[in-house]
């Protein structure tokens, strides 16, 4: 026991080291080792009578040394897409600040830290703009605007608003709303970078085929060519504002912010069409050292979770908790496997179908505000119904000797309330252990854990109203899904012994997150091999992107779920915990559709 307690300690120190290297690291990136102060902003939205009014505005301000009021610098909007935040921009805004300019990441309306609802006051992008113009250290004729998928309606939103404030324009898998009328030249100065892989070519540029986009009508127009458009020709005058210029580096729509080339197009753009900054070539990049950073120390809070559950179980309190596995009852041989490719099979078959059918029911609502979150509670709850309908066929007819102790749900034969309270207060102090170190990285570093579009943000106190109301029907699917896990498939040899924890916990991943996989690879093999999406209604285009965050999320909930399985032999602490984390998660980087 001593030698375990031991081990444990160590793990935990591991754990926090992690998180500081990975802070450290991205914290050195993010302020280009201190020649970029990153600062923490909001400003007040617009207070027009035709818009939402007041809204506070967040957003991330990059000032590099050289830009002060006696040397004002060339400045950039640079906003995200649809249910992303200021930080998904983090490359970009690392790369245009290096290179001298001021650059104001924000979070549109209704995303990230700025008030809801989003798509509100022009996505935000106007306001985001008239604050950048209106900073001392920002030169107002050397203004360039940056934006992803829907940010490129925020910025082209922000182009029409204040025509005169901005200089250039960069799109990134984006296109723009329709011109102003009688200008055919808007916007100024127009660099596109289009991903060769673009999943939605055909709603931003009229080509379901991405690289046939350069044959569209749309796109030729806006180019002023009545001829294909060829990729990196230089189109009109920089000069007289009438430049135009296209990209397409081999990128998928959420891969523009994992990639040196799209974000060097957009550097070499900016640098061409903005007088001021530096020379830096757009090659020179390091911004990817801030993912890596953010990586370590999303690894290590995940890591954290293990040793201080396990300390606590060591407490006076939690003790009780801490118990062996009960015996198993589970499915063996042909059933095994069957029940296996049922539990991988089901929930990536009515994936999109029950997503899609949670927008057709369309309650958002103060209680309920996030309507993609509530699309993904919609498909949890109905395969939490498919999975006890399944589950209570199997135990009366293959398994009624077992009872609700052999599946972990019960001790003995009975609940005992006390300890599933117990259960979950042990799963909320491992949870706010985890939130803390997050908190205490953002007031140290100015940063969070994160790798590409899987994030984990502290909550505003709004997010953290919203994780309330989410929180049950999340919890009713994580203990579903755990009884399945642990009481119905939990893995044995073909001698009947158990598999160590290290085995267990590799096979549970494999359940939750090959399905994934397989849906992932049957939606993008064909678009990467020079089609189309599988599936390319925009339900499945969305939350085909959206699944690539299953594949950390369902990671996280095996290790979780097998961990606390073999700590306390009951399936409530690793399902609580899982369900806080994973609605946290959620809540904090989904985009609010409703104004509260």
């Amino acid at each position: 026991m001593a030698n375990q307690s031991k081990k444990t300690w160590i793990v935990l120190a591991i754990a926090l080291l992690l998180i500081l290297i990975g802070d450290l690291l991205a914290s050195c990136t993010q302020t280009d080792f201190g020649n970029v102060q990153v600062k923490d902003i909001r400003f007040v939205g617009t207070s027009s009578t035709d818009e939402v009014n007041n809204v506070v505005m967040s957003a991330l301000l990059y000032v590099p040394k050289t830009a002060t009021a006696a040397t004002p610098a060339p400045g950039i909007l640079a906003i995200h897409g649809y249910i992303n935040s200021r930080e998904t921009q983090d490359g970009f805004a690392i790369e245009f600040a290096r290179r001298g300019y001021v650059v104001l990441a924000m979070d549109q309306t209704g995303h990230g830290y700025s008030g809801p609802p989003a798509f509100a006051n022009g996505f935000g992008g106007p306001d985001g703009l008239k604050y950048l113009a209106s900073l001392d250290i920002v030169d107002k004729n050397n203004i360039g605007l940056e934006g992803h998928s829907m940010g490129g309606s925020a910025v082209a939103t922000a182009a029409d608003a204040y025509p005169d404030l901005y200089k250039a324009m960069v799109l990134e898998g984006s296109s723009t709303a329709p011109a102003p009328a009688g200008d055919a030249n808007f916007p100024k100065n127009l660099g596109v970078v289009f991903g060769l892989w673009e999943e939605f070519s055909g709603s931003m540029w009229g080509a379901d085929i991405p690289r046939n986009i350069v044959s569209t009508d749309q796109l030729k127009e806006q180019f002023g060519t009545d001829k294909d458009v060829v990729v990196g020709q230089l189109y009109g005058s920089i000069e007289k504002g009438t430049a135009r210029e296209l990209w397409m580096p081999q990128n998928i729509h959420p891969g523009d912010h994992f990639s040196t080339a799209a974000i060097g197009d957009a550097i070499y753009w900016f640098q061409q069409t903005l007088k001021g900054g530096n020379s830096l070539p757009p090659a020179n990049q390091i911004w990817y050292w801030k993912e890596i950073g953010n990586l370590i120390a999303l690894i290590g809070m995940i890591l954290l979770l293990f040793p201080v559950g396990g300390l606590l179980l060591q407490t006076k309190f939690f003790k009780g908790l801490a118990e062996a596995t009960p015996e198993p009852k589970t499915v063996k041989g042909i059933g095994w496997w069957i029940g296996a490719i049922l539990l991988i099979a089901i929930p990536v078959v009515t994936y999109f179908p029950f997503t899609d059918f949670g927008l057709t029911l369309n309650f958002t609502s103060a209680i309920f505000p996030q309507i993609i979150t509530n699309q993904i509670m919609v498909w949890v709850l109905m395969n939490a119904a498919i999975s006890i309908v399944l589950f209570v066929l199997w135990h009366f007819i293959f398994n009624r000797k077992a009872n609700a102790g052999n599946y972990g749900l019960a001790w003995g034969t009975k609940l005992e309330w006390g300890k599933i309270g117990k259960a979950l207060l042990l799963a909320i102090v491992v949870a706010f252990v985890g939130y803390l170190t997050l908190v205490l990285s953002g007031l140290l570093f100015n940063v969070d854990y994160r790798i590409w579009v899987f994030a984990v943000k502290p909550m505003s106190i709004l997010q953290f109203r919203m994780f309330l109301c989410y929180l049950i029907p999340f919890i009713i699917f994580f203990l579903v899904l755990a009884t399945v896990l642990q009481g119905e498939l939990r893995p044995f040899r073909k001698n009947g012994q158990a598999f160590g924890l290290c085995g267990e916990t590799w096979i549970n991943i494999a359940l939750l997150v090959i399905g994934f996989v397989g849906l992932i690879l049957y939606q993008y093999i064909p678009l990467i091999a020079g089609g189309t999406l599988a599936i390319t209604n925009a339900g499945p285009i969305l939350f085909g992107i959206i699944a690539f965050q299953f594949l950390p999320i369902m990671t996280i909930a095996a290790l979780v779920y097998t961990y606390f399985f073999r700590k306390t032999g009951h399936v409530y602490t690793g399902a609580f915990l899982i369900a806080i984390l994973i609605v946290w998660i959620v809540v904090a980087s989904e985009a609010t559709h409703f104004a509260i």
